[in-house]
């Protein structure tokens, strides 16, 4: 439940954002009267989301006769490779995107082409929408209860419209910086989980090497507990961890953790170079 709530958390939160700066830069320029074609694309972005969410659950059907482990485990490598891609590109670019939207909405006025506030609005939607289907899919194989994955999921959703209501009607006080942050760093150690359990799973296939279990917890905290499904979910806790998982969860931790705040680690001087010499009398 803690994993799907942080995921729909994040993904809904940055729906929301893109919607929320469209709506302010059209107020803005007093261009209340294309709200409708942002709210439109919106909306359709959504239905296309549950669209997808539907096709994905008709196709896993057939792609089960490949068998389940496969598939789960191969869902689950995905669900962490677009974690990690997203995570980054978010890292990379999410100072510039209000100047995107911006621009592209003073293209669409300027030419006419309304129909361009609409598409921003769908793609923003659908694009999160889409991660969040496969983001949850992968979490949902590792999940002891379905339902209480939904339910986290849900109030995400839920917490995400709030943040997005609060922040475009003056309340301002939420850093953005630090909410993708905080995400980003929480977002790291759910795909850890996820790598960790992918390479669990691979094992059980037989493609890598039994491994016997480092430790057991179990006697202090079940996995398969109300507690441990959580931590299982947002952390990757195991209570019998083979040496293989361990040495995956640390190593994605270590690595993608250096991929998503290395720059944060560095210097600002050494980011921006060094300093010229000057020249003394």
């Amino acid at each position: 439940m803690g994993a799907a709530f942080v995921v729909t958390l994040r993904e809904a939160f940055e729906a929301a954002l893109i919607l929320g700066i469209v709506y302010t830069y059209l107020d803005k320029i007093g261009g209340r009267a294309y709200y409708r074609y942002a709210t439109a694309g919106g909306a359709l972005g959504l239905l296309a989301s549950i669209g997808a969410g539907v096709a994905v659950s008709f196709l896993s059907g057939p792609l089960l006769d490949l068998g389940p482990d496969v598939v789960r485990t191969v869902v689950v490598f995905a669900a962490v490779v677009l974690l990690t891609w997203h995570g980054w590109w978010m890292r990379q670019h999410a100072r510039s995107i209000k100047g995107n939207v911006q621009r592209r909405i003073e293209q669409a006025r300027l030419t006419r082409r309304l129909w361009i506030i609409g598409l921003i609005g769908f793609t923003g939607v659908f694009r999160e929408g889409a991660e969040t289907i496969l983001f949850l899919w992968g979490l949902l194989t590792q999940a002891t209860s379905a339902a209480a994955g939904v339910a986290g999921g849900t109030l995400g959703v839920a917490t995400a419209a709030l943040l997005g209501w609060a922040i475009f009607h003056g309340g301002r006080r939420l850093s953005l910086r630090r909410f993708f942050t905080v995400t980003s760093a929480i977002l790291l150690f759910v795909s850890a989980g996820l790598f960790s359990t992918g390479v669990g799973q691979l094992q059980g296939l037989g493609v890598l090497p039994q491994s016997y279990a480092l430790w057991d917890t179990s006697f202090l905290l079940s996995d398969r507990s109300l507690v441990g499904a959580f931590l299982n979910g947002l952390l990757g806790y195991r209570a019998r961890p083979s040496a293989l998982e361990l040495g995956a969860y640390v190593t994605y931790v270590l690595g993608a953790g250096l991929l998503l705040f290395g720059n944060a680690l560095v210097p600002a001087r050494r980011r921006s170079g060094p300093r010229p010499d000057v020249a003394r009398p």
